[in-house]
């Protein structure tokens, strides 16, 4: 009898935080999570401050948000000063006005949303922090999508982003495309630190797409 034909391989899994290729590249220093003392622990504290407002400020109408997040933020137990809850107040806002995010945080967006799919022969999974599905009423539309950086200062620019991110959202653009066919989607960064706002252009992202040499 002839032998069975051999098994299919099967598809190898790929984490986006851990994407091929990411070792080329620095990435930028992170506050330890063991700095619990001192400004590295402020530090710290202040991006899971600003990824946490993120995440739920979005849920209150425009109007109550403000208030809202400075009632947060003064709670004893956080111990900032009038004028850091000023800073960071003005800081978390402005990303939740910017003009290229304000869809994510409207109505159609979406927090920690899960993503698997099949990339090149890879499975693809991640949980990315923002999500907004935006169809134009004619079978297209775009996606948006928006992770967080925290404790980690931003690059001068989208050129200088370190590669491990490239990776990582060029991964997430991937099978939204293949979830969403027609939708343009469209990446940034926003780095908690000053709470910048970074777009990612599609030429960039395309030269750190899953299966593309580095």
């Amino acid at each position: 009898a002839a032998a069975p034909p051999p098994e299919p391989a099967l598809p190898a899994p790929l984490a986006p935080s851990r994407p091929e290729n990411a070792g080329l590249g620095a990435v930028p220093e992170a506050a330890s999570p063991l700095a619990l003392a001192g400004d590295g622990g402020r530090r710290l504290r202040r991006g899971q401050l600003v990824h946490l407002m993120l995440q739920h400020l979005p849920d209150l109408a425009p109007s109550a948000r403000e208030a809202a997040l400075r009632r947060f933020l003064a709670r004893p137990g956080e111990a900032l000063a009038p004028d850091e809850i000023a800073t960071l107040s003005g800081e978390i806002l402005a990303v939740l006005d910017h003009p290229d995010l304000a869809p994510l945080f409207g109505p159609a967006g979406r927090a920690e949303v899960p993503l698997t799919g099949l990339v090149g022969g890879n499975v693809v999974g991640g949980l990315v922090d923002r999500l907004a599905v935006l169809p134009d009423g004619a079978g297209s539309g775009r996606v948006l999508v928006a992770d967080y950086k925290t404790n980690r200062a931003p690059p001068a620019s989208a050129a200088a982003v370190p590669v491990l991110y490239l990776r990582q959202m060029a991964a997430y653009r991937a099978v939204l495309a293949a979830a969403f066919p027609g939708y343009a989607v469209e990446c940034a960064l926003v780095w908690t630190t000053g709470a910048r706002v970074m777009t990612l252009p599609a030429a960039l992202l395309d030269r750190n797409a899953p299966g593309v040499a580095a």
